[in-house]
């Protein structure tokens, strides 16, 4: 089987890479990561550097928290590009800015490497469960190459389009999902408010057209006051970011995201960039406008 190196064991990438090992995946990671010694446990090997994985690995996998980290690991010093040999497939699973997906692409091609980008939804449930949506952006080629990898971490695997598309998809679903969790911490702070018995609204509400998985898994969090974190506030903020960046780039006014961005830049400057990002319910209640 293919040799994988995987850069980026965080809440998502760590349960992600050991799913590559429990479908039989000769799985690489880095010395310095903190959960190494359990993944080397698991049956990985380490390496010092990314050169070094690059250079023993024939499909490198990233999964970061923001576009500057995945330059970091691949362009700058003892970084991907300076160890990948000609023939392997560079796999970016973070979720970062279509513009750096497509530069990357780029410098991958000039290495004779090809690259897909492929973020994930599904959160830390998913990463565990190896049931992740992947949105991919690349050729069919590489695509069809990484596709029994992709089926360790994922159900619901589609090939978008171009470079870049993945990103695209990946920032308009965090788009819907942020719009909706907001929603959700709205009518929750108004039935509270009103007096309305939460779990029962909830009860009646999934069984209507207002049913969603957010209403489901969000709305159970919110009513037991549980934000630890399956998705952080910051990283959220980030990806509502990239998405209105991309709005600006393409003339499309995001007004929903713009407010839900706010709302999650307050609840990071009130300190809770750590919580799961359900928690902006706490900044409705606190009502700072």
């Amino acid at each position: 089987m293919q040799k994988i190196g995987f850069i980026g064991l965080g809440i998502m990438g760590k349960p992600m890479a050991l799913n590559l090992i429990k479908a039989g995946y000769p799985v690489s990671v880095l010395e310095k990561s903190s959960a190494a010694g359990e993944l080397v446990e698991a049956g990985a090997t380490a390496f010092p550097g990314n050169k070094a994985l690059a250079q023993n690995t024939d499909i490198i996998i990233t999964m970061l928290p923001d576009s500057p980290d995945v330059e970091q690991v691949v362009s700058g010093p003892d970084g991907v590009l300076e160890g990948i040999r000609p023939g392997a497939l560079f796999i970016d699973m973070s979720t970062i800015a279509p513009s750096t997906a497509r530069t990357i692409h780029q410098q991958m091609q000039e290495k004779g490497v090809e690259a897909l980008d492929a973020p994930v939804s599904g959160g830390q449930v998913g990463a565990v469960s190896a049931s992740l949506s992947i949105m991919v952006g690349g050729s069919e080629a590489a695509f069809q190459r990484a596709l029994p990898v992709f089926q360790a971490m994922g159900k619901n695997i589609v090939l978008i389009g171009e470079p870049g598309a993945g990103q695209t998809t990946k920032a308009c679903n965090q788009m819907i999902v942020g719009i909706t969790i907001q929603a959700v911490a709205e009518a929750f702070t108004l039935a509270k408010k009103a007096g309305v018995d939460l779990e029962k609204m909830r009860e009646v509400l999934l069984g209507g057209f207002a049913q969603s998985r957010i209403l489901d898994l969000h709305g159970k969090r919110m009513i037991e006051r549980n934000f630890t974190p399956g998705f952080k506030i910051k990283l959220h903020k980030k990806d509502l970011g990239i998405a209105l960046q991309s709005g600006e780039e393409f003339s499309v006014p995001l007004k929903a995201t713009a407010l839900v961005a706010g709302q999650m830049q307050a609840a990071v400057e009130a300190g809770n960039a750590e919580l799961d990002h359900s928690g902006i319910l706490l900044e409705l209640e606190a009502r700072r406008d």
